[in-house]
């Protein structure tokens, strides 16, 4: 598809809707907005604008749609799969000025934010009600890209991922059109569902400029575990008998020892590299944790666990979950000069022993270096593997790997990517997992973005 270029006659025309403050072409802005945490290759957008309400970004998107001109809404830029980066130039809309907290509903547990809103800072102000926005993708996401990539983190098997805290919003859609979508009620099953449409869409359907959110009632308790074990096999057997005990885990993460390894050399810690499992429980009194605290601990100790380390409150947690932060920060210091192709299948609880072991042996048959984490409660595997992509040969290797781990994970009723979105990275895998209805998805993106300016290059070639 042929696009349209940002000429000095767009420039101005943009630049009478948002004023000369908000709007830049400046070399080192558009380099900043050129690429995201991947390895995924830069592209400098044409201009880069900062909208401050819908309305704004309706007359952008009614000339971008008459001209043919590429969008990319942006957010925070830590995404992992080059969601956010425009392949095919155009305008940015960075939402870093729509960052209010429009209205908190404290009675209702909601509230009603901009895309740009930090979700870390909105948890903090929440926490001064007793109250918070669970999905934790570790990164400090915005709730627009948090909404766009579905995010959900360490906390899904408890409270669930993004969309299941998304109950309205406001869409921009690319005729310029502004919409409301999904209701203040916690349930309805009026017509179709158009808040779960545009959730996970990554920008390719519309713009989403406000969202309002259901919230939860902060845990009056926490209880924390670490488990470490001789083998992978012992650890993630661990993960499936507590899933199937009747425990409900608010968080369950899975180290092996070579990421253990790193992230005690990144933060100086000293525990034991073994493969490891970080468990969390919340709930309203400290006698019930430890009721659960011991059947986890039995659990644990059947799997033959080497060391049991846990504690109540917050203090406690944060002590012992000390080394599961930080990872991605961990494995790059330790390995200057490579470049991390990361993974992010999820498969059916049943299956994850297989999956990570299956990803072990892709890496290390090929010579190559990786290491495996993640959401272990919620099936969802993270590989990083090392290589660089300089050096051809070895790049193939590990493109090789990903192809076969993911494979795998379709092969088991899993997805090629659990929580990070498709973006560039995995629209290879999309025919394999989604088959014919794949071509359903192209008919909505059809319907809604005839000209295909929304994030082109993402999800769909």
């Amino acid at each position: 598809m042929e696009y349209g270029r940002v000429t000095y006659k767009e420039l101005e025309f943009i630049e009478k809707i948002v004023g000369p403050e908000r709007i830049s072409t400046g070399e080192s802005i558009l380099e900043l907005h050129s690429k995201d945490e991947s390895f995924h290759q830069r592209q400098n957008p044409d201009v880069v604008v900062w909208p401050l309400n819908a309305e704004e970004i309706s007359e952008i998107l009614k000339l971008a749609n008459k001209k043919r001109i590429p969008i990319t809404p942006w957010g925070a830029g830590t995404s992992l799969e080059g969601n956010p980066i425009p392949v095919e130039g155009g305008i940015v809309l960075d939402f870093q000025q729509m960052n209010r907290i429009l209205e908190l509903r404290a009675e209702d547990l909601q509230v009603r934010v901009e895309a740009g809103v930090i979700y870390k800072e909105l948890n903090q102000t929440l926490s001064r009600h007793g109250l918070f926005f669970p999905p934790d993708p570790g990164a400090s996401a915005t709730i627009g890209g948090m909404v766009g990539n579905n995010a959900s983190g360490i906390r899904t098997i408890k409270y669930g991922a993004t969309k299941d805290f998304v109950l309205s919003m406001v869409v921009v859609l690319p005729s310029g059109e502004i919409i409301h979508v999904g209701t203040n009620a916690v349930k309805t099953s009026s017509g179709y569902d158009l808040c779960r449409l545009f959730v996970g869409s990554e920008g390719t359907l519309g713009v989403m400029t406000e969202v309002t959110l259901r919230l939860i009632g902060l845990p009056a308790e926490f209880m924390a575990a670490i488990a470490q074990f001789n083998s992978i096999r012992e650890a993630t057997d661990t993960v499936f008998q507590i899933m199937r005990s009747g425990l409900s885990p608010a968080a369950l993460e899975f180290l092996d020892a070579s990421t253990v390894q790193v992230v005690n050399q990144f933060k100086k810690l000293s525990l034991e590299e073994r493969p490891t499992l970080f468990i969390e429980f919340h709930g309203a009194s400290g006698a019930g944790l430890k009721e659960e605290l011991e059947i986890v601990k039995e659990i644990c100790n059947e799997n033959r666990s080497l060391r049991f380390d846990s504690g109540i409150g917050r203090e406690e947690r944060n002590r012992l979950w000390e080394g599961r932060y930080g990872i991605r920060e961990s494995i790059k210091v330790n390995n200057l000069g490579f470049y991390p192709l990361v993974i992010d299948t999820a498969v059916p609880i049943s299956k994850y022993s297989d999956m990570v072991e299956w990803g072990q042996k892709s890496v290390a048959n090929r010579g190559l270096k990786g290491y495996a984490f993640g959401h272990a409660g919620s099936g969802n595997l993270h590989m990083e593997i090392l290589g660089n992509p300089e050096e051809e040969a070895q790049w193939q290797k590990v493109w090789e790997a990903e192809e076969e781990i993911v494979h795998f994970a379709l092969e088991c009723g899993g997805t090629a990517t659990g929580e990070h979105g498709i973006g560039i990275g995995k629209k290879k895998f999309m025919k394999k997992e989604h088959g014919e209805s794949l071509t359903l998805m192209k008919q909505i993106k059809k319907l809604l973005d005839p000209n295909g300016i929304m994030n082109p290059g993402k999800i769909f070639d």
